[in-house]
């Protein structure tokens, strides 16, 4: 087991900050990356979510959304012996892309995955670091559908429960922090 796993799950969640009406008044923003900072948290959040999924069974490639997504996911694919493919904004990969456009809980948004990045019967975790109102999740999850792969489970540091995300995934979606506010 990596160092930092034996963190804790609340001194996990008092490294991540809440911040109050961004981007919109209303929302309370809740930002990871001072639990990136600290090594010992990364490396406690990425062995968390590897133990969240274990029940999953073998997984083949990790896909993750732009950008805190990328962080974690990558690290999480090492760990689970998987390959791992960026969710990018449109006009940020290179070749062709098959793309899925979502709403958020304050706007609208589309991301870009490579046509060929995912095999078909491919066995693929969906992750992000933040689980909402599930439109980037699903988003994911159509995309990885379309290309033949199978949804497997969905992997996230942080769900904000009150939003019920988790109600709009097919798979078993798995999350290591919530929020109730």
């Amino acid at each position: 087991m990596a160092a930092g796993a034996d963190l804790g799950i609340e001194r996990l969640r008092g490294l991540i900050r809440s911040i109050p009406d961004f981007p919109r008044p209303g929302i309370i923003f809740r930002d990871v990356t001072p639990l990136f900072a600290e090594p010992a948290a990364l490396a406690g959040a990425v062995e968390l979510l590897a133990a969240e999924v274990e029940s999953a069974g073998p997984i083949d490639l990790v896909i993750g959304a732009e950008a805190r997504g990328f962080i974690l996911g990558s690290a999480l694919a090492v760990r689970l012996g998987a390959g791992f493919v960026p969710a990018r904004r449109e006009g940020k990969l290179p070749a062709r892309t098959e793309r899925a456009a979502y709403e958020l809980e304050y706007g609208a948004a589309e991301l870009h995955v490579h046509s060929d990045a995912i095999p078909p019967g491919a066995r693929v975790l969906v992750h992000d670091d933040l689980i909402a109102t599930g439109g980037t999740a699903r988003a994911l999850g159509e995309i990885v559908e379309r290309l033949g792969g199978e949804v497997v489970a969905n992997a996230f540091l942080v769900e904000l429960t009150a939003l019920a995300g988790r109600d709009r995934l097919g798979a078993p979606t798995h999350s290591v922090i919530a929020f109730d506010d």
